[in-house]
């Protein structure tokens, strides 16, 4: 099967069983019994069952779920850390039970690194030599890793701090060294299972930040595992949940948040901050009533009266926004014999439709009019009220 471009990571009905009596498990499980049940009855434990899902490239893919609900143990199969009972992995159409031990180590040293959770520095290195260390298992000249590890250095906010010794970094600088450790290898894809979990909320914040800088600069594809809802929308291209081993919904923050698959993930959904999700397109509606620049403000007065409106969007030849008029400006236009021109209101407060409503929330708060919504070349897409935005809290 030819792999499509866009997909790195496939999983392909994957299971991972713990026990002497997979048979019978396997068994019960395709009968319908849950991982309690299966593991009573066999003393098998069930840490996979069926899991399909495909992970773009160039996203951030986050798994989450409860603990004992399978994401570490999915994410060791992407690296063959686990092998699955069945099922299979595939990396760019490449079946990872096909490599060899020799294409394996160079799978794991050149396509894929792994950030964890506990950092897994080295203490006797100093930040240069615990970044440094996987171009040094390559067989790199070692100014030639150097050179290469000070420059992650500085992508991560380290710069300056390449000889200090890592036992006495704070979580937030430690965890940096982890990703930068990773980065340098230049893989495919990035690992984090539950990388920010240890870290205090603050430096959590900054770190998520980091990483989403980095993401959209490099374009690694990142695996991320987390059990917070909040971290999960923030970070993710995508979402995965899972519960007892099974994947239960793979959508879009946006998308899952508005159309959980069930009352488990409605449940799960419903911890999380929506206006961090839901983004303008969704609340956006289509201005009932424009005027163009160079039309009159008798046209503009009469296009308000029909719309019962006291405010008008004013757009270009184009369909690009100047400003807005009020009823007000258009009657004082019209008594003064002044164009449209004249009394627009400019410096309307504006967004995109791919903005979170998180992001507009303070403008709502403050502006008198609708925000209105701009594509690329500032043409008027749609307005976004007030009303609207506290509407998609609920």
């Amino acid at each position: 099967m030819k792999e499509q471009n866009d997909i790195i990571l496939r999983v392909e009905h994957v299971s991972k069983l713990y026990g002497h009596n997979k048979a019978e498990a396997a068994k019960m499980m395709q009968a319908g019994s849950n991982k309690d049940e299966v593991y009573k009855k066999t003393g098998v434990t069930v840490a996979l069952w069926d899991v399909n899902f495909e992970i773009p490239r160039g996203k951030i893919f986050v798994i989450i779920g409860l603990s004992g609900s399978g994401k570490s143990t999915v994410v060791r199969c992407f690296n063959r850390l686990n092998r699955p009972t069945s099922g299979k992995v595939f990396f760019e159409g490449r079946d990872l039970a096909l490599m060899d031990q020799k294409e394996l180590l160079e799978f794991r040293r050149s396509k894929i690194s792994m950030v964890f959770q506990s950092f897994g520095l080295m203490s006797h290195r100093d930040v240069l030599g615990n970044v440094a260390y996987g171009l040094e298992v390559r067989g790199m000249p070692r100014a030639e890793r150097e050179e290469k590890a000070r420059k992650v250095i500085s992508m991560v906010g380290l710069e300056g701090w390449e000889h200090q010794s890592c036992g006495q970094l704070s979580g937030g600088m430690r965890q940096r060294v982890g990703i930068a450790r990773a980065l340098a290898n230049d893989p495919e894809v990035l690992l984090m299972d539950e990388p920010f979990s240890a870290l205090d909320p603050l430096v959590r914040r900054d770190m998520q930040f980091e990483l989403l800088q980095i993401q959209r600069k490099l374009k690694k594809t990142v695996v991320f595992i987390t059990h917070d809802m909040d971290e999960a929308f923030k970070l993710g291209d995508r979402v995965a949940i899972m519960r007892d081993g099974k994947v239960i919904q793979v959508d879009t923050p946006e998308a899952m948040s508005a159309n959980p698959a069930d009352d488990y993930v409605r449940d799960f959904t419903g911890s999380a901050d929506k206006s961090k999700v839901t983004t303008v397109r969704s609340i956006m509606m289509t201005p009932s009533s424009l005027v163009r620049l160079s039309e009159s403000p008798a046209l503009a007065i009469q296009e308000m009266r029909k719309n019962a409106l006291s405010t008008v969007y004013v757009v270009d030849d184009q369909l690009c926004l100047v400003g807005i008029l009020t009823i007000q400006d258009a009657i004082r236009a019209q008594r003064e014999s002044r164009s449209i021109a004249d009394v627009v209101r400019r410096g309307v407060a504006t967004t995109t439709a791919d903005a979170l409503v998180a992001d507009i929330m303070p403008i709502a708060a403050e502006t008198l009019y609708p925000i209105a919504v701009l594509d690329e070349d500032g043409q008027l897409k749609g307005i976004v009220t007030k009303a609207s935005v506290l509407a998609s809290l609920l």
